[in-house]
């Protein structure tokens, strides 16, 4: 009987339970644990392919500007400017090169991020975005493996990791004229030609335009500061003061792609663009005293209200000993007709021995640009109202308006170049990728032919690029955005 009696004792006995609890608790904890770490060690390998892939696929993008060049750049960028480090997938070691990763390039992307990415191109102009997949990465579960182990199980479990990313490129250019020309050629760059006069006529619709034909960027799909100047303002109104207004206008445009209407455009006309001149006439005559639409701070230009007066009405002459800033040589003899050369020797010795005696004040001044500036310099700057030229029927101040701008650059326009011959421009076109933004300063008034509309004529002569540089006003301001998009 005492085995019996031993047996139920030991059944209902309940020393030593809560260590049986205990052992079968650290059991589960010990697992939880080990799984913990097993998964840890995934979601560090994710996290750092994945910061490594938006990395590279950023500093792919940043060289997406549609230049010819832009797809070597953005593999040059995305193989030697990152680099990480992978930590525990398929053995640690440093992400830096393209055996890390695969690089291509989109034009479009879909809508829908669960829809398949397709739109791959080779070619730099229609490169909009960087798509990078880096290369999969197992990384060994190492407690489980022990388990699968321990069970028996066939195969011991592990965990591929994957990571991708597209990010792409765009400049805004805001607070610019909304002007677009024609360049001469599609290697036509701003830095390359400063000094270098244009002559840019407006186009119109139907034949194709050539080069230094000129329009305007539609303004309609862009966003006006309401506190602004053209704040409320719509139709030709609008196109005014985008055109002639100064001050911060929050527009921008789309480098990937403008809209463009013809330079022949009912209500625009040179009145517009005078205003930088201190010419106030036609549409502009009620905003002479109007601070938004300020004179520069030098307005020489060899012209006088006819009649004597202050003021330029609809009736002007030729001063008698003043003259404005002359054109390229090649203009006046004939042998260049939309692009100069910059060579305006011959001009400069009339222009110095009419305003100054034929001795000229600013010898270091090479290009047109810094001549006005030197003379702006020289009489106390663009905040100061003593006389540029002293004795003479013009003065170098404004004399109409009861302001003047205290920018230097007032004259200086901001214009879209685009390649019309290979986007075949010949009037009104939409979605049209900008090559360069340059800067562009007025030489002279703006004159138009009397035709209804009218066509114009811009005479500047080329600053430099006006792409990725400014502080608003007058200047632009030009935002580089790259960003991530999935």
């Amino acid at each position: 009987m005492r085995p019996l009696i031993n047996i139920k004792r030991f059944a209902t006995d309940e020393d030593g339970t809560m260590l049986v609890i205990w052992g079968m608790s650290f059991v589960v904890i010990l697992g939880i644990v080990a799984m913990s770490f097993d998964m840890g060690r995934v979601a560090v390998t994710q996290t750092e392919l994945q910061s490594y892939a938006d990395n590279v696929a950023l500093a792919a993008a940043g060289e997406l500007d549609g230049e010819n060049d832009a797809i070597t750049r953005a593999t040059a960028a995305a193989a030697n400017l990152i680099s990480d480090r992978k930590t525990y997938g398929s053995g640690g070691h440093t992400l830096a090169g393209e055996s890390d990763y695969t690089l291509t390039f989109l034009s479009d992307l879909p809508d829908s991020d669960g829809s398949i990415i397709s739109a791959t191109t080779t070619d730099p102009a229609d490169a909009i975005y960087a798509h990078v997949q880096v290369n999969s990465s197992t990384v060994e579960l190492t407690f489980a493996a022990a388990f699968a182990a321990l069970t028996d199980a066939d195969n011991a479990p592990n965990n591929t990791v994957r990571a991708s990313a597209v990010a792409g490129y765009t400049q805004y250019a805001c607070d610019v004229t909304p002007l677009m020309f024609c360049l001469p050629n599609t290697n036509y760059k701003a830095d390359n030609n400063i000094g270098k006069m244009i002559r840019l006529r407006s186009g119109g619709n139907g034949a194709a335009w050539g080069p230094g034909a000129f329009g305007f960027l539609d303004p309609s799909k862009v966003k006006v500061d309401p506190e602004g100047p053209c704040g409320g303002l719509n139709g030709v109104k609008l196109d005014a003061c985008l055109l002639g207004a100064e001050g911060v206008l929050t527009q921008c445009f789309n480098q990937r792609g403008v809209d463009i209407e013809p330079g022949q455009k009912v209500g625009i006309e040179d009145a517009i663009f005078n205003t930088r001149f201190d010419i106030y006439k036609s549409i502009m005559n009620g905003n002479r005293n109007d601070p938004d639409y300020p004179p520069a701070p030098n307005v020489i230009k060899g012209i006088v209200p006819k009649g004597g007066g202050s003021c330029i009405g609809q009736n002007e002459e030729i001063s008698t000993d003043t003259l404005g800033l002359p054109r390229d040589t090649c203009f006046e003899a004939g042998t260049c007709s939309r692009y100069g050369d910059g060579n305006w020797a011959a001009g400069r010795v009339d222009y110095v021995d009419t305003n100054y005696g034929g001795v000229d004040p600013h010898p270091g001044a090479a290009t047109r640009f810094q001549y006005y500036l030197d003379e702006i310099a020289a009489s106390g700057g663009a905040a100061s109202s003593s006389d540029i030229l002293s004795g003479l029927s013009e003065n170098g101040r404004p004399q109409c308006s009861n302001n003047q701008s205290a920018d230097p650059e007032r004259r200086v326009v901001i214009a879209a170049g685009i390649d019309c011959s290979a986007n075949a421009i010949n009037g009104a076109k939409t979605n049209v990728p900008v090559k360069e933004f340059f800067k562009i300063f007025l030489t002279e008034p703006v004159g138009d032919d009397g035709t209804s509309p009218p066509r114009l004529d811009i005479w500047g002569e080329i600053v430099g690029s006006a792409g990725g540089s400014g502080n608003g006003g007058n200047s632009g301001l030009f935002r580089d955005v790259v960003q991530l998009y999935r």
